[in-house]
């Protein structure tokens, strides 16, 4: 929430705009006074990296009645305001509206009561608002994602990765219970992200046997060699018939019937604290600025909008519309319709529900398709390359395949470094970063003859590339070698998994969320730092080769002052003026800097040089500091957006991949040469697409 407003006070005044701070939440819009202050540019520093709300939030009586808003409007046409951004869930979204509504009525009743003249009445005749949803529940429609509710994963999967490796230790049953009173959200995606198997959740109550089909799959995951179960339940969790389910009830259940020993842990309020996560601090960001521009291009006659995101757009919505559908989800799964309320949460909820029914509830065939899908990592590891790994093994397996593990890159397809790899060899690989299959840089251009003949001696029908931009040129490589080599005719698919976000065909790689925290927890601390000793400038340096992603987002997530990249062309002029910008800025109460560069942003201008010229220019003003953040970046725990997205991928490709497979055999032999047999899995604006190898080549700076 802290973004949202610092970026809504900071565009606002950008654009010449007086702003306020609101208090206390719609409590201080009524009592006045002292709860509506002016906001500074400086008084919105240091705020990005604080959880909760700098400002305050309450629930209010007084608001509800209509005196409450009358007294409300007074305070805020004596000040001249006409403009309300409103941060908060559809209740506090639901009031904002419902205030707008009533604004004319409400002044015409102060003017009688002598409360305010015809004069200000007049100035202040008509309210403008626009909302940012700010839930961790992730429960109103028309938004992918509410602020708040990555950071609440955050919280959760640190638990959860805590809890599985004493849980392994000891061979438990661990019943996990998550907020999330009308809305299963949360605990869908831990469950995915976490490999759980079994999830609770509002919105699809378990079949009637649930009891028994638990206990079944339990005692299956043990009997296959598992040491740990573990079950995930939002706390508003139902059964058909509308009764509650408790975690102390399946705890029961499962002590009771199996024998095994089981805890529960109740999450509770650690999920709504804490830093919030680069994602969210770029959402409420970018939230801001799409709400100051509403607020100014809306006129009277414009509906109260709310600022959502879609895919990866900022767009703004009707607010009553969006509000009506999140009740009509309630009002669906009271009356039983829960088909209804899944299709209404939206397409992502329901993708994330269909991976997660794919993935725990079916069991592997008897009939084995005869077909051997080969998987291999490419490039430099990243956090995330394990899930999707994992996701497309086990979903090969429920198509019937055959799955092989390729070791080390294509050095290893060429090297013969391939062996089977099964159902439990991946379990609780979704949190571990790194590569598990190990992983190179080498292309395949100089060792097609050797990887050919690996293709032809293990009998590999189909590909799975996970890698960075050296898997996307890798699998050009062997399209192109298909003239040549027959062997290389079998449908492949590239699935982006890099730190730098740099793969041609999608608009975000498996890794690249990983290592934006990773930068960002790092600024955040050296910020604290510069923060302590005062006029203090720090530089660091950033990975993403010559790709901005992680130098901009990073930027964006912790408040730099500068961001240098290799898409944005800087000059001495440029690097001057920023100079100039810090020593005015130390004048300020705000006597820090930090500039983010990366890596390859500029020959000449390297990250040496930056530092030199701001240490000389700064002399006696600013002292400075420069920090290469190196390959921490490649490292740590996937995030939950790493975890998650790795899995749909990794299990969409293999559904992709059986379908291509079916199109490509003919006379009894696998034989695939068209240019759609061999594509990248990206992810584009909304939906994830397939996109032909050789299509992208006019996209790409190969250089």
């Amino acid at each position: 929430m802290n973004a949202a407003v610092r970026a809504t006070v900071r565009v606002g005044l950008y654009t010449g705009a007086k702003v306020y701070f609101v208090h206390e939440g719609y409590q201080g819009l009524v009592d006045g006074g002292e709860h509506i202050r002016p906001a500074t540019w400086e008084s919105v520093s240091m705020m990005l990296q604080l959880g909760g709300t700098v400002i305050g939030s309450a629930r209010c009586k007084d608001f509800r009645s209509r005196e409450g808003r009358m007294t409300a409007a007074r305070n805020l046409v004596k000040l001249g305001i006409t403009n309300l951004c409103v941060i908060g869930g559809d209740g506090s979204l639901t009031g904002a509206n419902q205030f707008r509504t009533e604004w004319s009525g409400l002044l015409v009743d102060l003017v009688r009561a002598g409360k305010i003249t015809e004069e200000e009445a007049k100035k202040s005749s008509h309210l403008n608002i626009v909302g940012m949803v700010g839930s961790i529940d992730n429960d109103f429609c028309g938004t992918d994602m509410t602020i708040g509710t990555d950071s609440a994963l955050h919280r959760i999967i640190e638990v959860v990765d805590a809890i599985t490796t004493t849980a392994q230790s000891h061979q438990r049953t661990f019943i996990l219970e998550v907020m999330g009173r009308h809305c299963g959200y949360l605990a869908l995606v831990t469950a995915l992200s976490c490999g759980a198997d079994w999830v609770f959740i509002p919105e699809m109550p378990p079949d009637e046997d649930w009891e028994n089909h638990l206990c079944r799959r339990l005692t299956d995951q043990r009997a296959r060699g598992s040491r740990l179960n573990v079950i995930i339940v939002a706390e508003g969790a139902i059964s058909r018939d509308g009764k509650p389910i408790t975690s102390e009830q399946i705890k029961k259940l499962v002590t009771d019937r199996l024998g095994f020993d089981t805890r529960t842990t109740v999450l509770g309020h650690v999920q709504r604290g804490g830093t919030p996560s680069a994602f969210d601090r770029i959402l409420g960001s970018r939230m801001g600025v799409e709400a100051v521009m509403a607020l100014l291009e809306a006129t009277p006659d414009t509906p109260a909008c709310v600022v959502s995101l879609s895919g990866n757009q900022a767009v703004r919505l009707p607010l009553m519309e969006c509000v009506q559908v999140t009740k009509d989800v309630t009002a669906a799964m009271a009356e039983g319709r829960f088909e209804d309320a899944l299709k209404l949460r939206g397409k992502s909820f329901e993708n994330n529900w269909k991976t997660y029914k794919l993935l725990a509830h079916i069991n592997p065939p008897d009939v084995k398709s005869n077909i051997n899908v080969a998987i291999v990592n490419i490039g430099a590891p990243c956090a995330g390359m394990n899930a999707a790994v994992r996701a497309a093994v086990r979903m090969g397996i429920i198509q019937g395949h055959s799955m092989l593990a390729v070791h080390d890159g294509f050095d290893g397809l060429a090297k013969g470094q391939i062996e089977p790899i099964t159902w439990t060899s991946v379990s609780g690989w979704t949190g571990k970063g790194g590569s598990m299959l190990g992983t190179k840089r080498t292309l395949p251009g100089k060792i097609l003859e050797e990887i050919s003949q690996n293709i032809a001696k293990f009998n590999i029908h189909a590909l799975v590339i996970v890698g960075g931009f050296e898997a996307y040129v890798g699998g050009l490589e062997l399209v192109q070698a298909r003239e040549k080599y027959e062997e290389m005719c079998i449908p492949m698919v590239v699935i982006p998994a890099t730190v730098s976000n740099n793969v041609p065909g999608s608009d975000f790689s498996i890794g690249a969320d990983t290592a934006l925290n990773t930068i960002t927890s790092t600024c955040d601390r050296i910020k604290q730092s510069a923060a302590g000793t005062k006029r203090r400038v720090f530089i660091v340096e950033t990975m993403g080769g010559y790709c901005g992603y992680l130098a901009t987002m990073a930027g964006l997530a912790s408040g730099a002052d500068a961001a240098y990249i290799f898409e944005e062309k800087f000059n001495i002029k440029d690097l001057e003026g920023n100079v100039e910008h810090l020593v005015e800025k130390m004048k300020t109460t705000v006597k820090r800097g930090l500039i983010l560069r990366n890596e390859n942003s500029n020959a000449n201008y390297t990250t040496d040089f930056i530092f030199n010229l701001y240490s000389e220019e700064g002399k006696g003003i600013f002292d400075c500091r420069k920090n290469v953040l190196g390959h921490m970046q490649q490292g740590g725990t996937p995030t939950p957006f790493d975890r998650n997205f790795g899995t749909k991928m990794g299990a969409k490709s293999v559904l992709w991949l059986t379908e291509k497979l079916k199109e490509c055999y003919r006379h009894g032999r696998i034989f695939a040469n068209t240019p759609d047999s061999a594509c990248v899995l990206g992810m584009r604006k909304r939906a994830l697409t397939f996109q032909p190898l050789a299509d992208l080549k006019e996209d790409t700076d190969f250089e």
